[in-house]
C-alpha cells in the first residue's frame, strides 16, 4: 500500500523547490532537477517525484539557480557551474532533512549538469537518475556532451525516449560505454524528449538498479 505523503515549499540559500516527505520513510532520498526551458513544477518531475514518495523516498525536486533567476528561457552557459553549486547545496539540505541513502537525478539540461557534478564529486550521491539525457542537440550529432563520462564514477540510470531528437538507443548504447561506473538503460517505447511515461516503471527500474 502506498504511503501517504506531504509536500511543502522549501526555501535555503541558493536553493527553491518542493520537498516531498513520505510518512513511512525508506531511508533513500533523492534530489530531481528540470531541464532547460523548464521548472521544478514540470509534469515529468511532479510525476516521477509522487512516485518516489510513494515508495518511501524523501524527494527534493528544485529549480537551478539559473531558474531562480529568470522564470522564462535557457539557462546561462557561462554560469553552469553555478547551477551544480545549487545541485552540491540541494544534496546538502537533503541529507540534513532525511539522513541515509542519497541520490540525484534530473531531466535533459538538469540530468547533464548532474553528470557533470558527479564526476566532479564521486562522493556527493550514490547512483545517478537521468531522465532524457541530452546526448547532443537535435540534427547536430557531432557535438556530443559526454567529454566528462570517462570521468563519471557514480552508478547511472539512463531513461531515454525511443524519439528522443537529442539521442537514439543507438547511440545512447554506444556512449555509455565511456563511463567506467556500472550504467543501465530504460527504453521509453514511442517517448520523445518529453518523456511521457509511467513515473511507476522508472521507479521500479531504479529500485533495481539500486538494490
Amino acid at each position: 500500500m502506498a504511503n501517504q505523503t506531504t509536500e511543502r515549499e522549501f526555501l535555503s540559500e541558493g536553493v527553491r523547490g518542493w520537498l516531498h516527505t513520505p510518512a513511512s520513510p525508506s531511508g533513500n532520498s533523492l534530489v530531481l532537477t528540470h531541464g532547460a526551458g523548464s521548472n521544478c513544477n514540470s509534469p515529468l518531475l511532479k510525476s516521477v517525484a509522487g512516485a518516489f514518495a510513494d515508495a518511501g523516498f524523501t524527494v527534493l525536486r528544485c529549480d537551478l539557480p539559473y531558474r531562480q533567476l529568470k522564470s522564462k528561457g535557457p539557462p546561462f552557459p557561462a554560469q553552469a557551474a553555478r547551477d551544480r553549486e545549487g545541485l552540491r547545496q540541494a544534496l546538502r539540505d537533503l541529507m540534513v532533512e532525511a539522513p541515509g541513502r542519497l541520490f540525484l537525478g534530473g531531466h535533459s539540461y538538469g540530468g547533464r549538469q548532474s553528470t557533470i557534478l558527479a564526476a566532479e564529486d564521486p562522493a556527493l550521491a550514490e547512483a545517478l537518475l537521468l531522465l532524457s539525457y541530452p546526448l547532443h542537440p537535435p540534427r547536430k550529432p557531432e557535438q556530443l556532451r559526454t567529454n566528462h563520462f570517462p570521468a563519471l564514477q557514480t552508478p547511472a540510470l539512463f531513461v531515454h525516449g525511443t524519439r528522443d531528437p537529442f539521442g537514439t538507443i543507438a547511440e545512447m548504447r554506444q556512449h555509455l560505454t565511456l563511463i567506467p561506473a556500472r550504467t543501465a538503460l530504460l527504453e521509453i517505447s514511442a517517448a520523445g524528449h518529453e518523456l511521457r511515461a509511467d513515473p511507476n516503471d522508472i521507479l521500479s527500474s531504479f529500485t533495481t538498479f539500486i538494490a
